[in-house]
C-alpha cells in the first residue's frame, strides 16, 4: 500500500514537466466548466423542477371527475374515465408499459409503469380496462376493482428530486474546488487529483444523496432535510479524508 507524501505530486519522481502543467490547466478549465453546468442544473431543480412537481401533484389531487360530454377534449384538468382495449404490453425490467386502444381522441395511448404492479402483471392482449385520463395522459389503469398508477401520475416524492438537485450542487462545489486548485497550482495541485481524493469524494457524494433521498421518501421526511444531511456528510468526509491523506493514513 502506497501513501501520498506532503508536498509531492502523486506519481511524480521529480519536478513536473511543462506538458503536465499545461494538461493540469486544461483539466482545471474543464472542471470549472463542469462546475458551471452542475450549478445550472442545481438551480433548475430547485427553482423549476421541484416547484412544478409540487404544483402538479396538488392540482392532480384536487381534480374532480369530468362532466359527461359527447365530445371529449384530449387534454383537460378534470379526471376522465375512458374504456380501453389492451393492444400489447411490455413487462421487462427496463421497459414496463401497456399500449391501450380507445375512442377518439385517445385512439392509441402508450402508458409507462414504474413496476409490474397488480394490474400490468396480469394484462393480456384484448383485455378491457378503465383508464383515468388527466391532462392528456393516462394516470391510473384499473381492471375491475384493482388499480395501478402509471409512471405519468404526479407523485408526492420531492425528496428524490431534492436529492438530484443536491448531488448537482455538491458536484458543482467539488468540481470548482478541484478546478481552482489545478488552475492556481498547475505544477502541483497536491491532493486535489482524481486518485484518491476526487474519486472517493464523488463516490461518497453519489451514494449519500441516493441513500438519504430514498430514506427520506420511505420515512416521509421533509425534503429540506435531504440537502442538509447530504451536505453535512460530504463536507465531513472531505475534511477527514483530506486530513488522513496528508498524514499518510490512507493508501492510494
Amino acid at each position: 500500500m502506497t501513501t501520498t507524501r506532503i508536498g509531492t505530486f502523486p506519481g511524480a519522481d521529480g519536478p513536473p514537466s511543462p506538458q503536465r502543467a499545461g494538461r493540469n490547466r486544461l483539466v482545471g478549465a474543464a472542471l470549472v466548466v463542469l462546475s458551471l453546468a452542475a450549478t445550472l442544473t442545481c438551480y433548475f431543480v430547485f427553482t423549476t423542477w421541484l416547484p412544478t412537481d409540487d404544483t402538479s401533484y396538488r392540482e392532480y389531487k384536487a381534480a374532480e371527475a369530468c362532466p359527461a360530454r359527447r365530445v371529449m377534449p384530449r387534454s383537460q384538468d378534470c379526471l376522465q374515465k375512458v374504456t380501453f382495449t389492451v393492444g400489447d404490453t411490455r413487462k421487462t425490467t427496463k421497459n414496463m408499459r401497456a399500449t391501450l386502444l380507445g375512442p377518439e381522441p385517445f385512439p392509441r395511448m402508450v402508458v409507462p409503469f414504474g413496476d409490474s404492479g397488480p394490474v400490468l402483471s396480469g394484462l393480456q392482449r384484448g383485455d378491457r380496462v378503465t383508464g383515468t385520463v388527466w391532462r392528456g395522459v393516462v394516470v391510473v389503469v384499473a381492471e375491475g376493482d384493482v388499480r395501478q398508477n402509471s409512471a405519468d401520475a404526479p407523485r408526492d416524492e420531492p425528496q428524490m428530486t431534492a436529492a438530484v438537485g443536491t448531488f448537482a450542487g455538491l458536484l458543482a462545489a467539488l468540481a470548482l474546488m478541484f478546478g481552482a486548485m489545478h488552475l492556481a497550482r498547475p505544477r502541483d495541485p497536491g491532493l486535489f487529483t482524481w486518485r484518491p481524493y476526487g474519486k472517493w469524494l464523488l463516490i461518497v457524494t453519489g451514494a449519500t444523496c441516493a441513500v438519504v433521498g430514498l430514506s427520506a421518501v420511505w420515512a416521509d421526511l421533509p425534503w429540506l432535510l435531504v440537502p442538509t444531511a447530504c451536505g453535512a456528510v460530504v463536507a465531513g468526509t472531505a475534511w477527514f479524508l483530506h486530513r488522513d491523506l496528508r498524514l499518510g493514513r490512507v493508501g492510494r
